[in-house]
Formats: structure tokens, C-alpha cells, sequence
């Protein structure tokens, strides 16, 4: 009986350990960071932006301009935290007026 005790506490401690290490958060999704690059202002609609990143993780309005945000979140318990947001907003017309590429990676920067 104190054998299958010891054996349930060691593989519990075991299992504990194990998911604290491995532990990580995703919020968003990827997306192709060298795209970004193509992204010209004043001539890149939204179906380019569509064609080239996908679909926007979120949508949203900044001082009355369309935003698409692309976002990619992954939080580890140990190792290094990888961080990626791209927003872009659009004019009345659908044409890229301005955008912000952020990143943790320093590969990327």
C-alpha cells in the first residue's frame, strides 16, 4: 500500500512538473511576417491585404479609419516569450493609410 502510495505522489510530482515546464499561451494566430514588406501606402487595398496576410485576427475603428490587426501572442513559464502585431488602417476608400509592425524576435527586427 505504501509502495502504490509513494509511486501515485512520485508520478503526480512527476506530471506537475512536467505541464510547468512545458506551459505556454497562444492568443492569435501566425501570420507570414515577410509580408509585411509588400505593404506600400496610399496603394494597398484591403483584398491585397486579404491575398497577402489572410484574414484580420480583429477588426476595429481608430478616430473613425477601418483597422485590421494581425496578432500573435505565445507566453511560455520558462523560455522566451515570442510577440508579433501588425496594424494597419485604411481610408474611406479601403487603401492603406498607415501601419505598425511590432515585434519580440529580434531576427525580425
Amino acid at each position: 500500500m505504501i509502495c502504490k502510495k509513494r509511486s501515485f505522489v512520485t508520478s503526480l510530482v512527476f506530471m506537475i512538473l512536467l505541464f510547468s515546464i512545458a506551459s505556454c499561451a497562444t492568443v492569435g494566430r501566425e501570420f507570414p511576417v515577410d509580408a509585411v514588406n509588400k505593404i506600400r501606402l496610399g496603394e494597398t487595398s484591403k483584398e491585397d491585404i486579404d491575398k497577402i496576410l489572410g484574414p484580420p485576427w480583429r477588426i476595429g475603428l481608430d478616430d473613425g479609419d477601418r483597422t485590421w490587426t494581425y496578432g500573435y501572442y505565445q507566453y511560455r513559464m520558462l523560455g522566451e516569450t515570442t510577440t508579433r502585431d501588425l496594424v494597419i488602417r485604411f481610408d474611406s476608400k479601403g487603401i492603406v493609410s498607415s501601419y505598425t509592425f511590432n515585434t519580440s524576435d529580434i531576427e525580425e527586427k
